[in-house]
């Protein structure tokens, strides 16, 4: 890293701290399990891991959930508070360094969600200063109402959940294609429909004929359950065409975001479902963007765009410098509410963040 990027970085920090947020350094040495439980598929794979004879350890890839431990073992734990921090974070990055710089932002404990998601967006703005911003957003819990209006079987919830956060395609995503090279086809038609107990029983019995008790780092348990869900994907099973049609229909929105609501109000109510308290929640946050200072029309909704770290429940954006990548944000972020009580919390706490990646911070922009 260079000192120019770490110059940026102090910069950035002072910024945040000026807006109240309190300076946190958490360790650079953290627990592997909870990033391999709680990250996405995406950022369990470039973990940068070191174990001894007691524990599993990781380099820090991230800052929101160290932060967010680290509140937890704070005399603040539970109540409203906003922490801002800077430094190296590590993931393994073909072809480049796995040590790169990286600031954070994250605000805990309020309840007032839709102005504290306003506050972290346009303070990671104003903070990176004056520059030409395309913003992306979307929302997670408008999906996941959405998905259980449907009623849809939980292999269904996951793998659309899952296949978002990879950038699928939703024909992709609803015509799934069994893993592996082996046809399991008769063992799968076997399986659809069966009693779900049964059927579990059934493939541990055949794993332990063949003298398989793990795989892959798989339990025989988990296999089966893995089979199961293979062959309710292959049916079908929960998601019929009408449901299927409703699916595309909300993943074809996007666009300008009032736009965008008026959308998906229409197709809700077309079809008889009532998302009313998740679209008022969408259009107050817009009010509070726009409050805040915030062009609206340099922003860009996405029903399907989902963000890869799967601990994220609500709002979720980020923000490109004109010209560059699509999967280079400089910085992104979003809503965790339920992350805090999947850490230790007694019940869920309201939570939004961001991270802000220094190295993409064109120095010839902005103000510094």
């Amino acid at each position: 890293m260079s000192a120019g990027q770490d110059q940026r970085g102090e910069a950035f920090l002072q910024k945040l701290e000026a807006a109240g947020y309190l300076p946190c350094d958490p360790s650079i040495l953290q627990p592997a399990d909870v990033f391999l439980d709680l990250s996405g598929e995406d950022m369990r794979g470039r973990l940068l891991r070191a174990s001894d004879s007691a524990a599993d350890f990781c380099l820090r890839p991230e800052f929101t959930i160290p932060v967010s431990l680290a509140y937890l073992a704070s005399p603040q734990a539970g109540e409203a508070a906003a922490f801002c921090c800077h430094g190296p974070v590590f993931r393994q990055r073909p072809g480049l360094s796995p040590e790169f710089l990286q600031a954070g932002v994250e605000n805990f404990g309020r309840n007032d969600r839709e102005a504290a998601d306003a506050e972290i967006l346009a303070l990671a703005l104003e903070a990176a200063g004056a520059r030409d911003w395309s913003i992306r957003i979307g929302d997670a819990s408008l999906l996941t109402a959405l998905l259980e209006k449907l009623a849809l079987p939980p292999v269904w919830l996951r793998r659309i959940r899952s296949g978002l956060a990879k950038g699928q395609k939703l024909d992709d995503i609803l015509n799934p294609v069994m893993e592996g090279a082996v046809d399991h086809s008769g063992v799968l038609a076997a399986l659809d429909g069966a009693d779900k107990a049964g059927a579990r029983a059934l493939v541990e019995d055949l794993l332990k004929i063949a003298g398989i008790s793990a795989l892959g780092g798989r339990t025989s348990g988990e296999i089966a359950d893995r089979f199961l869900e293979q062959a309710e994907l292959r049916s079908g099973a929960g998601l019929d065409a009408d449901k299927r049609v409703v699916l595309a229909e909300f993943f074809a929105v996007e666009g300008h975001p009032d736009k965008a609501s008026a959308k998906l109000r229409t197709l809700f109510e077309a079809v008889g479902l009532d998302l009313t308290p998740e679209m008022d929640s969408f259009d107050q946050r817009l009010n509070f963007l726009a409050a805040r200072g915030i062009d609206l029309n340099a922003i860009h909704f996405s029903a399907g765009f989902a963000r890869n770290l799967d601990y994220y429940t609500g709002f979720v954006f980020e923000a490109f410098e004109a010209g560059a990548p699509d999967d280079a944000p400089v910085f992104a972020g979003g809503r965790y509410d339920r992350l805090l009580s999947t850490l230790g919390a007694k019940s869920d706490i309201p939570a939004v963040g961001a991270a802000i990646w220094i190295e993409r911070l064109n120095p010839a922009n902005g103000a510094r």
